[in-house]
């Protein structure tokens, strides 16, 4: 049967389609199921983004970006893998000075069915679906791009020993062969690699979502992730790349330099425009028949993540599918819209005892301060550090309108925007009084110990990391997945390095939110800094502190003892490039890839 249509009638349908992708831009949206309509789009839906130093390789950062969430190991016939007519990038910002991107990683993908008269997915040397992809790479912010990698293969999902490993199937000697015979060596020195993987991410998502049950205080708490793949995009890239004027790290003017800075963000995009075909007697595209679709028009971004958990845990869920349209560099542009998300962020009234505390009991160990030094209200509406606007005691500190003031102080009833709003949007510059209260002398605003500076303030939502920082290797005793707040602890308590306020390498100063490392427990260390731990770090101690003895008081030790009661991922990581483990087999069983 053919459909027919006049003229006026193909116009109104394609407008339908038109409208339909621009509705896409508002709707659309990124993460482990995070926003409405991504939801129904796992195949482009970016589910997490690391960007660290190596640890076997100190000249190099790996970024990885995964997408499609939840992936089954078992999950047959058709099983997940990267889309078509997607757009897949990876995005670094490296200068202050310029506007938007400077480099811009660019992955598509294509697939053959090599025997489609069968169900299976392997048999005989053949997969469906074979995955290969090319990988262009910009260094003018994506105006121009140059193919860097070409038919890259993507291995299978890990199905069986019997698709794997015997003569029937791939005869291969092992999944992990796979793995690394697919690792590619770029033209231009990156390492890349394409394919599934265990999900790294860990969260008791029962809980979490269960009006902030976290940890649960009836039942057993359970990493709601674990045992299901993901499919990822890791590049191992070195530093002199990613620097922008190509210094390698050995010419770092220290630990802290901060032309040693990146932001960086990944994101998917799509056609504007589908346009489903029935065929129903066959197709040039589609000889077997069936349904087919072809994809036109401008490329949409469908999906975008930055620092995990923005959209999903701060931005409210009708602005979700918005927040997840815009790149970073329109964040600022939209700061009416959502920067009260940052400044008043809904989990805080959660750790308030005169707002919904008492309701969310297992948040009982986080309570923001009310009355910090006796001076400052952090409590959402209440003004923070906004009383010292203007004044001289803000003076020559990032909080002296002539530094960065206008973004960290912006306006009275906004107390988060001095430690949540950096956090998220703009990097901590290594000024006062962004420094450990160690050598402060009890002033939070005098000079103290430098611990961080990845201050980019340029774009958004980013992971930012200061690529001049030392990694922490995983094997030394004092590595945490508590990241940045374990070194600020070892600056403030551990006498290696609390006897003095000079710069000096802190064991986990690599990690989250300096960057984000594939251990690092970031729904801890998101929650402790909504309960105030940034703040307390540099000296606006917690409300039971009386200015005299120990600032170590039980609401700090509370704090920084608090668990989600899933603290580490339910495998291991690798060693060496790509590091994610491999994907969980479907045919496994408990703690067996």
């Amino acid at each position: 049967m053919k459909l027919k249509f006049t003229k006026k009638g193909r116009l109104k349908i394609l407008a339908s389609f038109v409208c339909v992708g621009v509705l896409a831009v508002v709707l659309m949206s990124s993460s482990h199921r995070e926003a409405p309509l991504i939801s129904n789009d796992p195949l482009a839906d970016n589910t997490d983004l690391y960007a660290f130093r190596s640890p076997d390789n100190p000249d190099k950062i790996n970024i990885i970006a995964n997408y499609i969430p939840a992936e089954l190991p078992d999950g047959g016939p058709n099983f997940y893998s990267f889309g078509e007519n997607i757009r897949y990038e990876i995005h670094v910002d490296n200068n202050m000075a310029t506007t938007g991107d400077d480099i811009v990683y660019r992955f598509t993908f294509k697939q053959v069915n090599q025997d489609p008269t069968t169900f299976f997915n392997i048999r005989l040397g053949q997969q469906n679906i074979y995955t290969t992809y090319t990988c262009e790479r910009s260094v003018n912010g994506g105006s121009t791009f140059t193919t860097v990698v070409s038919n890259g293969v993507v291995p299978p999902n890990n199905i069986g020993p019997r698709s794997i490993e015997s003569a029937v199937g791939l005869n291969a000697m092992n999944y992990n062969s796979l793995i690394e015979k697919s690792i590619a060596t770029a033209s231009t020195g990156e390492k890349v690699f394409c394919g599934p993987a265990d999900d790294p991410f860990y969260v008791d998502l029962g809980g979490a979502f269960d009006l902030g049950d976290l940890p649960r205080q009836t039942s057993k708490t359970r990493d709601g992730l674990a045992r299901y793949n993901i499919h990822a995009i890791c590049l191992q890239i070195d530093i002199s790349t990613l620097q922008k004027d190509h210094k390698s790290v050995n010419q770092a003017a220290n630990i802290l330099d901060p032309d040693f800075v990146i932001g960086v963000w990944a994101s998917s995009s799509r056609r504007a425009t589908k346009t489903l075909n029935s065929a129903l007697g066959g197709s040039p595209y589609n000889p077997l028949g069936g349904a087919t679709s072809i994809e036109t028009g401008d490329w949409v971004q469908v999906s975008r993540l930055g620092m995990p958990l923005t959209n999903e845990v701060l931005v409210a869920l009708g602005r979700k599918d918005y927040w997840n349209a815009l790149t970073p560099y329109q964040d600022l542009p939209n700061i009416a819209t959502f920067g009260n998300y940052f400044y008043n962020p809904e989990l805080a009234l959660y750790m308030d005892n005169s707002q919904f505390g008492p309701a969310i009991p297992a948040f009982k160990a986080l309570r923001v301060q009310s009355n910090s030094l006796g001076s400052f209200d952090f409590r959402n509406g209440k003004n923070g550090l906004y009383g010292l606007k203007g004044t001289s005691a803000v003076a020559g500190t990032a909080l002296d309108d002539a530094i960065a003031g206008s973004l960290l102080l912006p306006g009275p009833g906004k107390p988060r925007s001095v430690d949540l709003w950096p956090i998220f949007h703009t990097g901590v510059p290594n000024l006062r009084p962004y420094q450990l209260a160690t050598g402060k002398g009890g002033s939070p605003l005098a000079a103290g110990k430098p611990f961080i500076n990845n201050f980019l303030p340029n774009g958004g939502d980013m992971l930012r990391l200061n690529m001049a920082v030392p990694a922490t290797p995983r094997n030394d005793p004092k590595f945490s997945s508590l990241g940045l707040v374990q070194a600020a602890v070892l600056g403030l308590t551990d006498p290696a390095y609390n006897g003095s306020a000079m710069l000096q390498p802190i064991p986990n100063m690599d990690g989250f939110p300096n960057g984000r490392r594939l251990e690092d427990d970031v729904t801890r260390i998101e929650l402790q800094a909504v309960g105030g731990v940034v703040l307390a770090a540099i000296g606006l101690w917690y409300d039971d502190y009386t200015g005299s003895g120990s600032p170590v008081t039980n609401q700090l030790v509370n704090t920084l003892q608090y668990s989600t009661g899933v603290e580490k991922n339910d495998t291991t990581f690798k060693t060496s490039f790509p590091y994610l483990q491999s994907p969980w087999r479907g045919t496994s069983i408990q703690g067996q890839h």
